[in-house]
């Protein structure tokens, strides 16, 4: 297509996205979308003027994490960054943030793109942006009705990773996860795996959902040495042979404080550096592992991974923490088994008594299958809840999870307004203490556009 068409849907999906924002709607897709219906060639026209290039990351849990984790490195470092922050990660999102883009000017420095991409999308994106690196932190069960079983997602990025322009990019790969390492195999060149080397951090308990259990190769089951988060562990095929490689970008010497954060060793080719994160839990030290990934594959020394990943604020609901009537609200996204345990350990660990406000809905954006509830490992915070609110589409399914897993009935509550739930929970939490919201996606949004100005984020120190 002509550079003129293309510089003409620019400007009228610019116009689109200026009247969105007067509107209140503020959102990227729609703009993006009505750009690639006007000009379906413009993701490639718009990426060639990323003169840094362009990164992916995808995974079912933690992309939206590790993006902004991998943004606030390169801004340590001082390399100027365009990032889908909002976190639409499919084709219209991914363009709506190219719209963004300043005019050309050869004075201004290079500009680095960095997206997320949802796990259905990215062959597509890939082939038109051409990537430099790919980075692939994790697969697992979610929204099966949406995106059918794991083997088929793993397929579709095989080809990504082996069909250009994917076989040119760098490849980073979680070599705790089976069925990300063995993705390996397609990449054109070495992948650079990393992954958790210590052992003190492994569970002590196996995970009831392991969503990676047979060897994509030979089809036996995979042994596990140690597991750290559902299927991500230190594991091998007794079969065929088929092992975890050995991760060139490590995390060791891991401390976990509760719901607050987390340090660790970070340990890459170019030398060692003490990561400490204001997010919780392992599942958050396999983002930063992936954002360091794309870090050292682009020579930033580890010292400015550190300081970048020190610096990173979480991104909206994902162990946010906001000042709402003298308390903190923690909002901790959940979305499937794997990532509600994740949740649900990191609260059971931090050692004390919790009050919750669940919130499970079943829209689109959710799923709308909830039955993965009960794979969640609710039965951890069964003795440390003083009480719970549960709200949503599906707050009396969530109560009665809650019940089953040993949550005494009279600390349960269910109350399908959020706005009434948020109070009544709240209204449970002493001044000063936590109140931790669990919400799904939709719900995220909904509980983010409740409070509005009345919720203030908390900044380091406070």
């Amino acid at each position: 297509m002509s550079a003129a068409r293309t510089r003409a849907a620019v400007a009228l999906a610019r116009s689109a996205n200026a009247l969105a924002r007067l509107a209140g709607s503020g959102g990227t897709s729609l703009p993006g979308r009505l750009l690639l219906r006007l000009e379906p060639s413009a993701l490639g026209h718009l990426a060639e003027r990323l003169r840094a290039g362009s990164a992916v990351i995808s995974a079912t849990n933690g992309k939206t994490t590790a993006t902004a984790m991998a943004a606030a490195i390169f801004a340590a470092g001082g390399q100027p960054v365009l990032f889908n922050r909002s976190g639409a990660n499919m084709a219209g999102g991914v363009a709506g943030t190219l719209l963004e883009l300043p005019g050309s000017n050869g004075a201004q420095p290079p500009l680095l793109g960095l997206f997320e991409v949802d796990e259905m999308w990215l062959a597509q994106i890939v082939d038109a942006l051409a990537p430099r690196q790919i980075v692939l932190v994790n697969l697992f069960r979610d929204q099966l009705d949406r995106y059918g079983e794991l083997e088929e997602i793993a397929a579709r990025w095989s080809t990504a990773l082996s069909t250009p322009p994917g076989s040119a990019a760098d490849c980073g790969l979680c070599a705790d996860d089976p069925l990300i390492a063995d993705l390996g195999q397609a990449a054109a060149g070495p992948p650079t795996y990393f992954g958790i080397e210590d052992a003190t951090a492994a569970s002590e308990v196996p995970f009831h959902a392991l969503d990676a259990r047979h060897c994509r190769r030979c089809g036996a089951p995979y042994r596990f040495e140690r597991l750290f988060v559902a299927h991500l562990g230190h594991y091998d095929c007794p079969s065929c042979g088929a092992k975890r490689p050995r991760p060139q970008i490590s995390a060791q010497q891991i401390a976990l404080d509760g719901a607050r954060g987390s340090r660790f060793t970070l340990h890459t080719p170019a030398g060692s550096a003490t990561v400490s994160l204001r997010v919780p839990g392992l599942y958050n030290i396999y983002n930063a592992l992936a954002a360091a990934t794309i870090a050292h594959i682009r020579d930033v020394p580890p010292a400015t991974i550190a300081r970048g990943l020190g610096s990173f604020v979480p991104a909206f609901g994902r162990a946010e923490a906001l000042a709402l009537d003298g308390k903190e609200l923690r909002i901790m996204l959940v979305k499937n088994p794997a990532g509600a345990t994740e949740v649900l350990r990191t609260l059971a660990g931090a050692g004390e008594q919790l009050c919750l406000l669940g919130i499970l809905n079943d829209r689109i954006a959710d799923g709308r299958d909830v039955s993965w509830i009960w794979d969640a490992e609710v039965e951890l915070l069964a003795g440390r809840l003083t009480a719970l609110v549960c709200s949503g589409s599906r707050a009396a399914e969530l109560a009665l999870r809650f019940a089953y897993a040993g949550v005494e009935r009279s600390r349960i509550a269910v109350e399908s307004d959020l706005r009434r739930a948020l109070a009544q929970a709240l209204a449970q939490v002493p001044p000063g203490s936590t109140l931790y919201a669990l919400p799904t996606y939709t719900a995220m949004l909904e509980l983010r556009r409740l409070l509005g100005r009345g919720g203030r984020s908390l900044r380091r120190g406070q």
